[in-house]
């Protein structure tokens, strides 16, 4: 009687109240992500996206899906998941299904990881076509974020993880990127599972505006490879590249790698934003630039480099060149990265007021982060005197690179502001986000100083950085198609617990080049830094300079501005008719159909013609393709070529660039599908 009692009063006195409780403990509104918006490189290449996944689940107990008519289509849905997803057997799967229904699971994992192809085709299987309240098909999105470039900057364009710092533009951007959130109504069932129980209500996400950056891939794979084939070369521990367009800031590629244990590289960390070192010789030009803007110096003015050493109190400034330069100019010191002549003449004309020379370091905004988005940035470092570690020998070595420390798209920057006549800009990664198409912000180039110094110093130092190319340190990189200035730099590395004395005392270098192009109208700056090479080859010019030159190469090769407008006077050649190759007819006759150039051939219009070029008009003759021989593909283009052999069953490999020349099966032979045929194109 008190148990019947006690139902009474829990199911009919006090209902309602039970009943308001546990729906309010077991269904609420929960959140769901919006989808997160997409990172384009420059070009509008995507270089991360969120490719949408699905979990698949089953309500095997919804009301609609009588016994009758789940007993009659359960086995063709077994037989069809089996085809979908053939890792489990009809059997297994029919078993499971069954189980479900017996157990009357309301939300039965059938598949994670679902592509969306996938989910077009489960929607039309036998009971899963008949919806989610009739057939208990459930479906849930989940978003994944790729990178369809894999590691190409991969650092830079970063990561959002939860329990992790955010990295990169992913970071630096999450809140324009997240979107906003939505709310599902959901219910939470065996297994602390929650299953969403209804479409309607709650709120739809709004998913992420896209992000639009200033990296180029095509030179960012360029970057990244020269880089690469050089840390491998020289057996590195780490390097960087970074490339940024003069006028506006514009970061068009940074690559960052470092070797791990079994010898490969990969992308770890951002050497270019967040390793502040001691730069070594690429500092002199500052140091130099100081003492011209304050008047104590000029390119002419010479200095004894005595036998190639000199001392500071009881230390010992080497040059690298034993027995030294003898009497030479500031200009010839600079470009022979003379350590005692800068050193010497630094040391002599701030001696008497180092903070002078500090606060015109300072001044070039040398003592500043950059303020860049990407979380991170390393902190330079220019002592003052009043620093506890400040001594008489600290301006000699802080004149060439020692004792101070930056990273190298703060030395970048600097560089840039050089080339750029003395207008320092903030490193740009991002040009604008929009949100479906539509402009939602933009960002200009941002000045960080509109002049570091004044026009008569910015020309002496362009001057240096020319002669550096020309005729110094890095004359490896010049070249007689454009102009090349910059700096080569080679420090070395101070260990925490060794100094400046690696393991078993051997000493651990930095190999440094940063400069622009072209020299006599600058358009790009680069920098590339190498960490600890090895094998007896530490020079920037042999180590970093190659790295620069290709990238330089790529860049002046693709971009057009860059060359000097053709001038407008008539060149004259054999013909003046454009030299075509053979190939598709149709093609052909429309092109020379729109230049207006006459042509000439025998009987009806050929599906593959054999063009010759002459000096009035081309003459068009009938190329024959018989379809079970090989036939005769040399002076077409390799696109032509691929279409006729690969249509035919062959299997084609090329070399060159250019017409075929020569093919290692002779036309006329009977075609044999899947043998290879070679293609040689000049």
């Amino acid at each position: 009687m008190i148990i019947l009692g006690q139902v009474v009063n829990v199911q009919i006195i006090q209902g309602e109240k039970w009943r308001a409780k546990e729906e309010a403990l077991t269904r609420k509104y929960r959140e769901i992500d919006a989808v997160r918006g997409n990172i384009y490189a420059s070009d509008e290449s995507l270089l991360a996206t969120s490719i949408p996944k699905y979990e698949v689940r089953f309500d095997a107990n919804t009301d609609a899906l009588t016994d009758a008519y789940f007993d009659e289509h359960v086995d063709s849905l077994a037989i069809k998941l089996a085809e979908l997803f053939p890792e489990n057997s009809r059997a297994e799967y029919l078993a499971d299904l069954k189980m479900a229904r017996a157990k009357g699971k309301r939300y039965h994992l059938i598949k994670r990881n679902v592509k969306f192809t996938e989910l077009k085709i489960l929607k039309e299987f036998p009971i899963f076509r008949k919806g989610k309240y009739k057939g208990g098909f459930i479906h849930v999105q989940q978003n994944k974020r790729v990178r369809p470039f894999k590691i190409l900057a991969a650092r830079t364009i970063g990561y959002e993880r939860e329990g992790s710092k955010p990295v990169g533009l992913e970071g630096a951007y999450s809140k324009e990127l997240s979107g906003v959130k939505g709310e599902r109504w959901m219910q939470k069932i065996s297994g602390g599972v929650w299953m969403p129980i209804s479409e309607n209500g709650g709120k739809e996400p709004e998913d992420g505006s896209d992000v639009y950056t200033t990296i180029d891939v095509n030179i960012q794979d360029v970057a990244e490879n020269a880089l690469k084939l050089q840390l491998e070369e020289h057996q590195a521990d780490h390097g960087c590249v970074a490339l940024m367009e003069v006028s506006t800031g514009d970061v068009k590629a940074i690559a960052n790698l470092k070797r791990n244990k079994n010898g490969t590289y990969y992308e770890s960390y951002n050497y270019v934003v967040g390793e502040s070192t001691e730069p070594g010789s690429t500092f002199k030009l500052a140091s130099l630039m100081a003492a011209f803007e304050d008047g104590y110096l000029g390119l002419d003015d010479v200095v004894d480099t005595e036998n190639g050493t000199t001392k500071f109190y009881d230390q010992t400034m080497r040059d690298s060149h034993k027995g030294g330069y003898g009497k030479i100019s500031i200009k010839e010191s600079f470009v022979k990265s003379s350590n005692v002549a800068i050193s010497k003449e630094i040391n002599r004309v701030y001696n008497a007021n180092p903070q002078g020379f500090v606060d015109r370091l300072c001044k070039m905004n040398l003592n500043k982060k950059l303020g860049i988005e990407i979380a991170g940035e390393g902190s330079p470092l220019i002592k003052n005197t009043d620093d506890e570690s400040w001594s008489g020998v600290t301006i000699p070595w802080m004149s060439i690179g020692y004792e101070t420390q930056m990273t190298p798209l703060q030395i970048l920057t600097f560089y840039n502001a050089v080339a750029n006549d003395g207008k320092m800009v903030k490193p740009r990664f991002v040009t604008e986000v929009r949100q479906n198409g539509k402009l939602v912000k933009e960002f200009d180039t941002e000045v960080i100083n509109n002049s570091i110094c004044s026009k008569k110093t910015i020309k002496m130092a362009k001057e240096m950085l020319e002669g550096v190319v020309e005729e110094g340190t890095a004359r490896n990189l010049k070249n007689s198609r454009y102009k090349i200035a910059g700096k080569t730099g080679t420090a070395q590395i101070a260990n925490d617990k060794y100094g400046y004395k690696g393991y078993e005392s051997k000493v651990s270098h930095q190999a440094s080049f940063v400069g622009y192009f072209p020299a006599d109208n600058p358009k790009y700056t680069c920098i590339v830094v190498v960490n600890a090479p090895s094998n007896n080859v530490y020079y920037g010019n042999l180590v970093a300079g190659p790295i620069f030159k290709e990238v330089a190469d790529k860049v002046y090769a693709s971009s057009i501005q860059i060359h000097d407008q053709l001038d407008n006077k008539e060149h004259f050649a054999v013909s003046r008719i454009p030299y075509a190759k053979d190939g598709y007819y149709d093609d052909l006759s429309k092109v020379y159909a729109t230049l207006n150039i006459k042509t000439s051939q025998e009987g009806v219009n050929p599906e593959w013609a054999k063009v010759s070029t002459g000096s009035e008009e081309v003459k068009v003759y009938k190329k024959k393709i018989a379809p079970i021989y090989v036939p005769d593909v040399t002076g077409m283009s390799i696109k032509d070529a691929l279409y006729i052999l690969e249509n035919q069953g062959m299997i084609v490999r090329f070399s060159g660039n250019g017409v075929v020349k020569t093919q290692s099966i002779l036309p006329g032979e009977k075609t044999i599908k899947g043998k290879n045929i070679i293609l040689e194109l000049a």
